[in-house]
C-alpha cells in the first residue's frame, strides 16, 4: 500500500514554480498529462527488474534455496527469487524521481524559492513511503522469514533512487512547469 501511495503521489503532484514576474507574480500549480513519460519509464524498468534481472541474479528469499524457488513449491513463500527488491526500486524510484522534479522546479524555474507544498509532495511523502515499503519488506508479520534481506532491498532501493532522480530531472529540465501561452491549469 505505501508503494502504491509513494509512486501515485509523485505522479499525479502538480508541477509547482514561481511565475515570471513579467507575468503575474506568485506561486503556480500546473498538471502535465506529459508526467506519464517518466511514469511508464519507471514501471517499465521496474518490470525489467522484476522478471529478467531478477532471475538473473537468482538472489533467493530469506529462508529458500536456488532450486526451491526455482522449482516454485507452492505454499513455500520461494516462488521468486528475491533480489534486487523490486518493491523497494519502485518506491525509493518515485523518491528520486520527486527528488530530480522538484530540484530542477526550484532551482531553474523558481529562482531557489523554496515551496513547502512541492517538497512535501515530490519528496518528503514518497521518501516516508519508501522507508515504509523498505521496512516492510525486511519484516515478515506472522511467520520466522523476511520477504527479502537487507541487502536485497538496500541494491533495490540505491538503483531505483538513481535511476528515478535521473529520469525526474531529464523530464523536468525538458518540460517546463508552466503550460505556456494561456493560463490553463491542465498541459499536454
Amino acid at each position: 500500500m505505501s508503494l502504491v501511495l509513494g509512486s501515485s503521489v509523485v505522479f499525479l503532484m502538480p508541477r509547482v514554480y514561481y511565475s515570471d514576474p513579467e507575468s503575474t507574480v506568485g506561486w503556480k500549480g500546473r498538471w502535465h498529462f506529459s508526467v506519464l513519460a517518466p511514469a511508464m519509464t519507471m514501471t517499465a524498468l521496474t518490470l525489467l527488474v522484476d522478471l529478467p534481472i531478477k532471475d538473473a541474479v537468482e538472489s533467493t528469499r530469506p529462508g529458500c534455496g536456488p532450486e526451491e524457488t526455482k522449482t516454485a513449491v507452492s505454499d513455500s513463500g520461494c516462488k521468486s527469487f528475491g533480489g534486487p527488491s523490486t518493491h523497494a526500486f519502485a518506491s525509493w524510484g518515485a523518491t528520486g524521481a520527486g527528488t530530480g522534479i522538484f530540484l530542477v522546479d526550484t532551482f531553474r524555474y523558481s529562482s531557489g524559492r523554496f515551496n513547502a507544498g512541492g517538497f512535501i509532495g515530490n519528496v518528503a511523502f514518497p521518501l516516508t513511503a519508501s522507508v515504509v515499503t523498505s521496512i516492510a519488506r525486511g519484516v515478515a508479520p506472522g511467520s520466522a522469514e523476511a520477504y527479502e534481506d537487507a541487502g536485497q532491498i538496500a541494491i533495490g532501493g540505491v538503483t531505483g533512487f538513481l535511476s528515478g532522480l535521473a529520469i525526474g530531472t531529464a523530464y523536468a529540465m525538458f518540460q517546463r512547469p508552466n503550460c505556456g501561452y494561456g493560463n490553463a491549469l491542465f498541459c499536454w
